[in-house]
Order: structure tokens, then sequence, then C-alpha cells
């Protein structure tokens, strides 16, 4: 699109510009700035410029036209007085012409306010008497305020048939914000949102009307939604997980055609998007299942975006994709094709599972501060702003400093909330994913387990009065503590991330989905709510190994760091302290790194009650035993070294 402000001098072209081009995005000329100096010289002098001198000026003017055409638009403020030199500058039927009038009072009063301007006031009387009339365009009486004049341009201008390049339909909090991320990067953005009488009425009209852009449009109304989408049109999906995304695909069905493309951003079972996805496939329907990460402001400013699915489409939204994501250190988007059928809703999931063990391991930490170690939220504020300074980076631990220092009068805003948390499903996915195939889950579970028991908070109060639980300060140096619970949380959340990991290359291999977990972590180190500096390493780390407890630097680390972690988890403990993340998280590690564990006797006990058989120690063959227990019981002598009976 090229937008052409005419009007004579005083007339506010070069302001009307200007607001334009921060509406719009597009770049802003003056054709002021392309006369030849023997023009300058003229009208500094006070002389009149004749169509002789202006010819070449606009034919250069109309050259440039054409570039701007091809680099995506542009605005151009130019006086233009004549039908003659608009139709010199007429070279492309995506022109847009705005005139500008007004009083000559106005017009003067302006001119004699400008300063270290080469156009002569009197100049006025010769620029109006040389002004034609146009027929055609928007006419607009620069008595009214720019911001005025430039509302009704950008109205004037969405009344063409523009067409946009992705639609959203879905106008909660991460919709609307991902649709201003779009526009903020010049794409053509419609967004729909249902009615709901008396609910949900004119939301995204109103949307676009808040947010007047040229590149935004609202529609209440489907049928106009999808048809203001270039074809093949590409629909982004920000509505609720399950049951509503299966509606909303059914609803669309009938209007869709072969090529177009679904993208569900939304939290939805990866599973379902399996599913979804050959479905969709059948109808000649491109589906992309993408997980979105970070929250309302990086929705807004950059998130993490991970698409799944159709290869085909994703190479077709790619581009739109990236301009809307987080960029890393290198300036590279945090994005990626993931892999196909659902695997970007499934390694979402795990993300948000890791998610949910960092928040609880965080909490722990905090309550080890303030009840074990007697600190106020603003002393402990301070301690994890050094922590963040000394290898411990990450949003969320940055956030909760954030949160220990806000005050509400004289007491500490977390003080005042209710310690029930919410959840939205992910993490209970997570865990139902990590137990049918068999994947050891326990800090993530508990992690899980923990907000189930913190909302049921009525129960909790009447069982701590019951049993007089209170939490007992602790005696030791607080210096020397503090730096243990720093260690043990920094061995916690290395655990935290290898249980994600390990589930997501369980599934990978059982789908062959071929998950990249070095780009994965990549497009995890900004935008997204896990970002950290442990997450940069991971980068490197899962480009020379599948798993971080056999990277020979983590190896180091984890054995540097378990003594102080399960110090922390036996002295929290004593104490009365819950410590679920850090406590499984080191039952997990055990469990891991253990060459001899208990479970020969889970084996005996199964195989004496259930004849579920065993397998022998250094016995080569793999053959599966079963013992008569009550038999061999019989006959074995207390002092004997044979073998019990087998059959």
């Amino acid at each position: 699109m090229i937008i052409i402000v005419t009007g004579v001098s005083g007339s506010g072209k070069t302001t009307i510009g200007s607001l334009l081009s921060k509406r719009t995005r597009l770049p802003f000329f003056d054709a002021d700035d392309f006369h030849p100096s023997s023009n300058i010289e003229k009208m500094t002098q006070g002389i009149p410029l004749t169509d002789h001198d202006r010819a070449p000026w606009l034919e250069n003017l109309a050259n440039h036209i054409l570039e701007w055409e091809k680099e995506g638009g542009a605005i151009l403020a130019c006086s233009a007085l004549r039908e003659n030199y608009r139709q010199t500058l007429q070279v492309s039927q995506n022109i847009h012409w705005i005139h500008l009038y007004g009083e000559k009072g106005i017009l003067e009063e302006r001119l004699n306010n400008r300063k270290d301007h080469y156009m002569n006031p009197g100049l006025l009387d010769s620029q109006l008497a040389t002004w034609e009339e146009p027929e055609y365009g928007l006419h607009l009486n620069v008595a009214g305020t720019p911001e005025e004049l430039g509302s009704s341009i950008i109205k004037y201008l969405k009344n063409f048939d523009m067409k946009s390049k992705i639609g959203i339909i879905g106008m909660g909090v991460m919709g609307k914000s991902l649709a201003l991320n779009f526009i903020s990067n010049t794409i053509g953005t419609s967004v729909y949102n249902r009615t709901v009488q008396g609910k949900e009425e004119k939301i995204a009209s109103t949307f676009a009307e808040e947010n007047l852009d040229l590149n935004l449009r609202g529609y209440d109304d489907l049928g106009e939604f999808l048809q203001s989408l270039e074809s093949p049109k590409k629909i982004l999906l920000m509505i609720p997980a399950g049951s509503a995304i299966d509606q909303q695909l059914d609803q669309l069905s009938g209007f869709l055609e072969k090529g177009d493309i679904v993208i569900d951003g939304g939290n939805s079972f990866y599973e379902d998007s399996n599913r979804r996805v050959s479905e969709m496939q059948e109808k000649g329907i491109h589906y992309l299942a993408m997980g979105v990460s970070g929250g309302e402001e990086g929705a807004l400013k950059g998130p993490s975006l991970m698409p799944g699915g159709n290869k085909e489409a994703f190479e077709q939204v790619e581009d739109y994709l990236k301009s809307i994501a987080a960029k890393d250190k290198n300036g590279n988007a945090c994005m990626t094709y993931v892999g196909p059928e659902g695997s970007g809703h499934f390694i979402k999931m795990v993300h948000n599972s890791i998610e949910y063990g960092e928040m609880q391991a965080i909490a722990e930490v905090v309550h080890l501060l303030r009840f074990g170690l007697r600190l106020n939220p603003s002393e402990i504020s301070r301690i994890m702003r050094n922590w963040l300074n000394d290898g411990l980076q990450s949003y969320l631990l940055e956030i909760t400093a954030d949160i220990l220092a806000v005050k509400e009068g004289e007491e500490y805003l977390l003080d005042l909330i209710l310690d029930a948390a919410g959840q939205k499903g992910t993490g209970g996915w997570s865990l139902i994913t990590a137990l049918n195939h068999h994947v050891p889950y326990s800090p993530l579970a508990e992690a899980v387990t923990a907000r189930q028991l913190s909302s049921q908070k009525t129960k909790r109060s009447e069982l701590s009065k019951l049993f007089n639980h209170s939490f007992r300060a602790f005696g030791e140096d607080k210096v020397i503590l503090m730096e243990r619970v720093k260690n043990a949380y920094m061995l916690c959340r290395i655990i935290n991330h290898e249980t994600g990991y390990s589930l997501m290359k369980e599934v990978s291999d059982k789908y062959s989905w071929n998950l990249n977990f070095s780009e994965i972590s990549r497009i995890w180190t900004n935008g997204c709510i896990i970002r950290s500096g442990l997450m940069e390493e991971l980068v490197e780390v899962y480009q020379e190994t599948d798993s971080l407890l056999r990277h020979k630097k983590f190896i180091s680390k984890v054995k540097e760091l378990k003594k102080d972690l399960t110090y922390i988890i036996g002295l929290g403990l004593s104490h009365d302290f819950a410590l679920p993340v850090f406590s499984a998280s080191a039952n997990y590690l055990l469990g891991r790194i253990i060459e001899n564990s208990s479970a020969n006797l889970i084996q005996a006990q199964r195989d004496y009650f259930g004849a579920h058989t065993y397998q022998r120690k250094n016995d080569a063959s793999g053959a599966f035993y079963h013992t008569d227990w009550q038999k061999a019981k019989e006959q074995s002598n207390p002092n004997s070294q044979n073998k019990p009976p087998s059959s």
C-alpha cells in the first residue's frame, strides 16, 4: 500500500504522514526531501516553482513509489497541487490519496510558527491558486486534531478490500496479545470471537476499534472473518483445550477449502492433537499443533513457539511465526518446527511440567528461608537477586525476587494471598503420559500433588490445629545454611530438567518423532516461562548426549551438590517443613544412580503372592523363574547355602 498525503504548505502533511507511519508501521517520506537543490534555492527565496521545475522531481518520486511498493509500501507527504502532478505519481493501483485542506488563516498561522524550513510562507497564496481540487480520495479538514484525522484515515483505508495474512479466533488475553504482536510486525491480522448474549458481545470488533491499526480488523461474524483472509486461509485458534477445539473445527469445516491451514495455539493434549492432525488431513486441511509459552507479556513482545504437525503448512507460516517469536542470544527466532503430529503440544506439556517443578522448588526455598532462617521477604528478595548474578539466572527466580519485594501498606502482598494454587491440566497430562510410557516422573509429579494439597485449604487448617503443626527455626549458621539451600536448589532444578527431557526422549523414540533436544532447549532460552541460564547450557549439552546425568560437566555438578540437597531435606523434614520436590528429586537421583536397589524384594513379593516370576542375577539366558515360596520355606535350612528350589 502506498499512501500519499497531499495539500498546500501548512496543511500538516508531515504531521499526519508521521502519525500514519506509527499506526501502519510503513516508512514515511517527505517529498520536499527529494527536491533538487535548484528548487530548494528558489523556494527559499520565495520564487514559485514552475511545471518545468517540478517535472524531474515528480518523475523521481514516481520511480521511488514503484520501489517502495516492492518493499511493502510507504507513506509520502507531497503537495501534488495539480491533477497532472498527481497523474504523474499514479504509477500503481495500490495508491490511496488523502487530501488535506483548511482555512487560509489556520495555514498562515502554522507556516509562521515553522522554524528552520526552507518553504517561504509568502508562497502560500501561489500554492492556493495552483491547487486543483481532486474528485477522488479522502478529503479532510485540518481543523481537527492529528489524532482525529489519523483515526479517520485508518477507518477509510480499512474499507478497501485488503486481505489479512492471518486470522485469530479467540480474543482472550493470549489471543489479543498475539494479535497486537502480529500487527506490530506489519502482518495483516483479522480477529474473531464468538458471541454469547450478555457475556461475550462484540469482543473482536471492540478490540479492533480500541487498537486502531491498518493491519488489524475485527469481526463478530464468522463468515465475514473468513472472507477477510487471503487464500490459503491461515487461522490461529486461541481457545480452551478439549471439546471447544473440536466444536470450532466442526464449525469451520463448512467454510474451509483444501490447502487451508488451522493452527491450534492453545494447550491441547497432544494425543488429541495427533487425532486432529489425521482427521483434518483426510479433509485436505493442514493442521498445526503449536505450543505457545510466555504468558501475556511473552505473547505481546515475543513468545517461544513450538509448532508441530503438517510440515508443508509450517513452511507457509514460518516467516510469520519467526516475526513474532522471541529472539535467542544470537538473534534467531525462538521458534522451530518440532516434528509431526501433536509433537508441538507434547513438548509444551513437558515444558509446563518442568515449570510446575521449578515453581514448587522455589516455593520450598522461600519457605525454608522465611520460616527456618527467619528472614523477611525483602531479605529473601535480595538473596535471590544475588543468586541471579551467581549462576542461577532464570525468569522464575527473577519474578520471585520481584514478588517478595512488593508491599501493600505495611504488609507484604505475598502474605495476603491465599495459599491455594491453581492448575489448568497440563501438569496432570504429563503424569498420565509418564505413567503410560513407564517413565519415572516423581519430582514433577510431586509438584502437581503439592498444588492439589494446597487447594484443600479448609481441611489443611483443621488438621493443622489437630496436630499442632508449626515450623521450627534452624539453629545452624545462617550464612553457611543459605549457601547449602542454594546448592540444594541448584541440584533440584537440574534433576527437574532431566526428568522432563527423559519423558521427551521416551515418547519421541516411541513415535519416531526424532525430537531435537538441543533445538528445543534453544527455543526455550527466551520467551518462555522456564528460560534460564541452565537452559542456555542445555543447548550445548544435548548436542553431545541425550541425558544430563551422562554429561561429564553435570556428573561433576551432581556429585558436588548431592550432599547439600540431602542435608537440607533432612534438616527441613526434621523441622516440619514439607519439601515434596526437593525430596522427590533426591530420591529420583539416588534411584537412578544406585546399582543394587531394593527392587529384588519387590520381585520376590510379586512372585510369592501372584506368581509373576523373576529373573536371576548374572543369568545370561534372561530366563524367568518362579518359586513355590511356602515349599521353599519348609525345605530351607537357615544355615544352608543352597539356592531355593525353582520350577
